[in-house]
């Protein structure tokens, strides 16, 4: 890769302001941006100011995605944002995707992600950490909000961090909702905001739970995480929806979990007396 290269970089962009925050810091440095939008995931419009050119695809138009990089002579790339899963079941793949799926052992996201990632680089394009330019809001080990986890939270805590890895081992999920030591609900395709609302939603219709007892939520990264795409975030969407569920702990897998917003999240965590911590 030549210096030349290193001042354009590619941004395959999902939902959220994950992909905003790369662009700007790409941007600042003096990187000029191109972004890929997902259709009907991505906002387009928060990119305006920020990307040099972009365009909207849908998914499984892989052949477009890296002829648009290539037209523009970018051969760095990151992937950044949630793409909703079940958008993955009305993919219609172009003629470059349909043979790399064919070749696919199974249809789970590593899987299908690893494999697209493999057509870019034939083509010489390499992907690059999803946390680019972002690596301060990967937390370290310890308690990051003025309240420390209970006794019976960290108990939770030990637990949910157990089921979540058997979950980001299958490739399932990475999140799981504890309660009195008590599995409430994990993480399927519905993400992980989801998984806390359906959550307190559960606890919350029992007619005998412990309106007092603190319901905890356990996110980690895959075991051999590859950085390059699907990294754990959690952002101020995630505490509002704790809040909401009436979710009182969070634990996230320290120096593999993307907080976004850091200050501003526990900001708010302390506002609302949550605990947040990094194990």
């Amino acid at each position: 890769m030549t210096d030349n290269d290193t001042v354009k970089l590619g941004i395959i962009a999902g939902e959220g302001k994950f992909p905003v925050l790369i662009a700007r810091e790409a941007k600042a440095k003096g990187i000029d941006v191109y972004v890929l939008g997902v259709k009907g995931n991505t906002e387009m419009a928060a990119f305006d100011g920020l990307a040099r050119r972009s365009v909207v695809l849908k998914l499984g138009q892989l052949g477009k995605a890296i002829d648009f990089l290539k037209e523009n002579g970018v051969r760095r790339a990151v992937m950044a944002g949630r793409v909703q899963h079940v958008n993955i079941f009305s993919v219609m793949p172009d003629l470059r995707a349909a043979k790399t799926l064919a070749r696919a052992k199974d249809m789970r996201p590593k899987t299908i992600l690893s494999a697209a990632i493999e057509e870019f680089r034939k083509e010489g394009i390499e992907f690059a950490s999803s946390a680019l330019f972002l690596e301060r809001f990967l937390p370290h080990k310890g308690v990051l909000t003025k309240r420390a986890p209970t006794q019976d939270e960290e108990k939770s805590i030990e637990l949910g961090f157990k089921i979540s890895k058997t979950l980001a081992a299958l490739d399932v999920g990475l999140t799981s909702v504890i309660c009195n030591r008590a599995a409430i609900a994990v993480e399927g395709m519905e993400g992980t905001d989801n998984c806390i609302k359906r959550a307190g939603e559960l606890y919350r219709s029992q007619q005998n739970a412990d309106k007092k007892a603190s319901i905890v939520v356990v996110k980690v990264a895959r075991p051999k995480q590859d950085d390059r795409y699907d990294l754990p975030v959690i952002g101020k969407g995630t505490i509002r929806m704790m809040i909401e569920a009436g979710a009182r702990a969070l634990a996230v897998e320290a120096d593999k979990t993307l907080i976004l917003d850091l200050e501003e999240v526990i900001e708010l965590a302390n506002k609302n007396d949550l605990t947040i911590t990094a194990v």
